[in-house]
């Protein structure tokens, strides 16, 4: 807006300035015509440099007088050359033939007068300014406009800084308790009594909502802590109360006693599973730089014995994989999660591969049956569990393995093996820098241990 006000303005000014001095040259050039021609009609040559010179001292313009011939009569220059012809000039001819010029090129405004009494040419006048004292007043004006528009320009930036701060101030707190809450505890409540009514209505009703849903989770907390052993207790004694029975019932009851014996384990293992499952969906955890080298290494050497007693052998490839972003406690339960569910699909004799991929990609392989595509797509739902599967586990494992991948900032994959087997592929963050974003500040608890499947 300013531009488009002050440059038109600036050029009509500039124009005005430039006019007025064209026209205020060509009166004085006409008036000093008039008297020079009657000087030259007089034949009273003599009084020509005075008139001129006159003139020059008051004005500081140049004037210069010559007779019909072209010959300079006159010049107000002190160095100026009379007696020559100057004749053959453009504007000088053209006054000659009686008629007028008004030039303002070549940083001069100059008018060329003939003087003339009809058709008469007695001599002709040039009369010549600097265009200096014109551009220093168009450039006042220009100054004065640029020093306008740059207040202007300060004043509207002040005020609309001061307006950008007022609202975004609260919307900046409302962000900051956005990555809090998300982080899992909200320790500073948004700003709502600050910035338009809007954001203010804004941030107490996200502060509302954060409490409740603070309060629930705390809520939620709390059963599962105390589930946790109002459900082990009675699921142990049933357990050895049905072991009571043992001796007193018929031989022909013990297979039934015996699998009823196995139920309740593996519905304790069910209820341990969902209280660990709760409790990673609860805690809030910052990823931290993890050796994957050395993890892997310890969860070999803890996992050879049972695989040894299983007759499969437990096989790392690939180069060092170095430090990955993860939660505390979160690869360890990957991979036994990851290795328990491969050897017990495994055969005897087979091979349990764990390959370090480029990109901190690391690969759980077995040369077990398998999945089909339908169940690799469904194997992270809970509860689920392949169609055919003979053993006791909970379909709990991959949906807290999955889970805990995630809270890493990673993902995992299920795809077929070469041959025949499973591909349990595990994509990490390598550390290559600073920490995670949405990681900082955030309260650290060690998430909890579980390994079911």
């Amino acid at each position: 807006m300013l531009a488009g006000l002050e440059i038109p303005l600036g050029w009509i000014y500039a124009r005005g300035e430039l006019s007025r001095a064209s026209q205020s040259v060509e009166r004085d050039a006409s008036m000093l015509a008039e008297v020079t021609e009657e000087n030259i009609e007089k034949g009273d040559l003599d009084a020509l440099p005075d008139v001129v010179g006159d003139y020059a001292t008051r004005t500081g313009g140049h004037v210069v007088v010559t007779d019909r011939r072209g010959v300079v009569l006159a010049d107000s220059d002190p160095f100026g050359r009379t007696g020559i012809s100057i004749a053959t000039q453009p504007d000088i001819a053209r006054a000659l033939r009686n008629q007028p010029t008004v030039a303002t090129g070549g940083g001069v405004l100059s008018a060329t007068m003939p003087g003339a009494s009809g058709t008469t040419i007695r001599g002709t006048l040039r009369l010549t300014w600097p265009r200096a004292e014109v551009s220093a007043r168009v450039h006042r004006i220009w100054g004065a406009l640029a020093l306008a528009g740059a207040c202007i320009l300060a004043a509207v930036a002040l005020v609309a800084f001061t307006l950008a701060r007022w609202i975004t101030r609260p919307l900046r707190t409302l962000e900051a308790a956005t990555a809090q809450l998300a982080d899992g505890r909200l320790t500073n409540p948004p700003d709502a009594t600050t910035g338009p009514p809007e954001l203010r209505s804004l941030a107490a009703s996200f502060t509302h909502t954060a409490t409740r849903l603070q309060q629930l989770l705390k809520a939620q907390q709390a059963f599962a802590s105390e589930a946790s052993h109002q459900l082990k207790t009675p699921l142990t004694a049933l357990r050895l109360r049905l072991e009571n029975f043992e001796p007193h019932l018929d031989p022909r009851a013990h297979g039934s006693l015996e699998e009823a014996v196995g139920e309740v384990e593996r519905l304790g293992r069910m209820v341990q599973g969902l209280l660990a499952l709760a409790r990673l969906e609860n805690s809030a955890t910052t990823p931290e730089p993890v050796d994957l080298d050395r993890v892997i290494a310890d969860r070999v050497a803890m996992w050879e014995p049972l695989a040894a007693e299983q007759y499969v052998a437990l096989a790392v490839t690939g180069r060092p994989a170095g430090r990955v972003w993860a939660i505390p406690g979160a690869l360890e339960q990957v991979i036994d999660n990851l290795v328990a569910n491969a050897l017990r699909v495994s055969p005897r004799g087979s091979t349990l591969t764990l390959h370090r991929a480029p990109g901190a990609e690391l690969h759980v392989i077995d040369q077990g049956p398998g999945m089909t595509e339908t169940d690799r797509a469904r194997a992270f739902d809970r509860f689920w569990r392949a169609s055919g599967s003979h053993h006791d586990g909970t379909g709990l494992g991959l949906p807290i393995v999955r889970h805990l991948v995630h809270a890493s900032g990673g993902g995992i994959t299920l795809h077929p093996a070469p041959g025949t087997g499973l591909d349990a592929a595990v994509a990490l963050r390598p550390v290559a820098g600073g920490r995670p974003r949405g990681g900082s500040g955030s309260p650290r608890s060690a998430p909890a241990t579980a390994s079911v499947s």
